[in-house]
């Protein structure tokens, strides 16, 4: 079974698998590179790796409008349900899992922050594993380069989403050693070109990931879904 991924900007992928819809990082509204905003998307389960603006922007009026399910840590669940009044949230934390209609989803390492649009504590970033159609997925969420990434790499990744905009998350170069970590049959590069400070050119990282990895580099546009 295929599953579908399309990037919508920034760090905002939309994961279609049968008849489910999964949105992970959802920053539509005021994402300058998006070509869709938050009222054009029906979806089922929210995912957000961690509390910052430009990864939970529209969560709280998509899930509201859909009775979508949010899953993020606990701070950042909490904070839905409490403040925002969504009634669908699921509260985990690093190292724990999930079954869900999907499939399954693991809350996994990251090395960034995590403070939330109104100064709230945001709990510990982390990325997901996401298990649906069959397939394996691996969202990095905003992150530096760890070494227990080459744990990640024995879960057999199908794909794996990572950043490579430099400056607040990796960049190209440690991107690359990433990937060698991961070992993904396909990784897809995220978080960059929404602004001039994290604009790089994808293309050339591209050509690296072939020429230094055994994974195959995806670079889809902005709204153009790949099957995986």
């Amino acid at each position: 079974m295929s599953v579908e991924l399309t990037w919508l900007g920034h760090a905002c992928w939309l994961v279609k698998s049968g008849e489910h819809k999964l949105l992970v990082d959802p920053f539509l509204n005021d994402n300058p590179s998006a070509k869709l905003r938050a009222d054009d998307l029906d979806v089922d389960f929210i995912l957000i790796t961690h509390g910052h603006f430009d990864h939970v922007a529209d969560a709280a009026s998509i899930a509201r409008r859909c009775n979508a399910t949010i899953i993020a840590n606990y701070e950042i669940a909490t904070w839905f349900s409490e403040k925002h009044q969504v009634q669908q949230t699921l509260g985990m934390n690093i190292g724990g899992a999930t079954k869900q209609a999907f499939g399954r989803v693991q809350m996994t390492l990251a090395f960034h922050s995590s403070q939330l649009p109104d100064g709230s504590y945001g709990g510990n970033p982390g990325g997901f594993v996401v298990e649906t159609g069959l397939k394996r997925i691996y969202f990095a969420g905003d992150t530096a380069l760890f070494g227990d990434m080459k744990l990640l790499g024995n879960k057999l990744l199908d794909a794996a989403i990572i950043p490579i905009g430099d400056l607040f998350t990796m960049g190209p170069e440690d991107s690359v050693q990433a990937t060698q970590f991961l070992r993904p049959r396909v990784v897809l590069p995220s978080h960059y070109n929404t602004w001039p400070p994290i604009a790089q050119d994808a293309q050339a990282w591209a050509g690296i990931i072939r020429a230094q990895t055994p994974s195959q580099p995806l670079t889809p546009a902005v709204g153009e879904p790949v099957r995986i």
